[in-house]
């Protein structure tokens, strides 16, 4: 009787443990999900097939969350030279956060105080459709990792955070 309660515990515990969301959000990942990520890896994580085309967004759902993934073909090397993996990601889910708290909701003030001490940051308004003149009360505050070549970006509408984005930075 022992043993089985002794397993059973082993079991339930290692269930709890396999079980553990990751909501976490960085320069690199949103969630399981990261920039790099063969196309097959994601897959296996969102449990459907994922579409390597710009023109086709993948929504998935990871434990009731959306992420917007997108998947094109990325230099890994010379045996590699064309492998389809995550290049960009979206989400407007409140769950997912930095280490620094920051999500959907935080506000401007929220991102300038966790990161004003962070080695690469902008602000910039958002423009209209015709790039011609800024958005009222829109912009985006982006974090820029050039070690890793990404950038995690803050969509704000009237100094809120509503969308999040984590994508290369592929320069200008």
């Amino acid at each position: 009787m022992k043993k089985m309660i002794s397993l059973f515990i082993f079991v339930w515990t290692f269930g709890m443990m396999s079980a553990q969301e990751n909501f976490e959000l960085s320069t690199l990942r949103i969630g399981p999900f990261k920039i790099f990520m063969s196309k097959t890896e994601a897959e296996k994580i969102a449990g459907t097939k994922l579409y390597a085309e710009g023109d086709k967004k993948n929504n998935v759902k990871y434990n009731g969350e959306t992420i917007q993934i997108d998947i094109f073909d990325q230099y890994v090397n010379e045996a590699n030279p064309s492998v389809p993996s995550v290049s960009y990601m979206t989400t407007t889910s409140k769950k997912f956060k930095t280490k620094s708290g920051i999500g959907i909701g935080s506000t401007r003030d929220d991102l300038i105080n966790a990161y004003r001490n962070y080695s690469s940051f902008s602000v910039r308004p958002e423009w209209d459709d015709t790039m011609q003149k800024p958005v009222k009360d829109a912009g985006y505050f982006t974090l820029e990792d050039s070690q890793a070549g990404t950038q995690l970006t803050f969509k704000l509408v009237n100094n809120t955070v509503v969308e999040i984005s984590v994508y290369l930075n592929e320069g200008c």
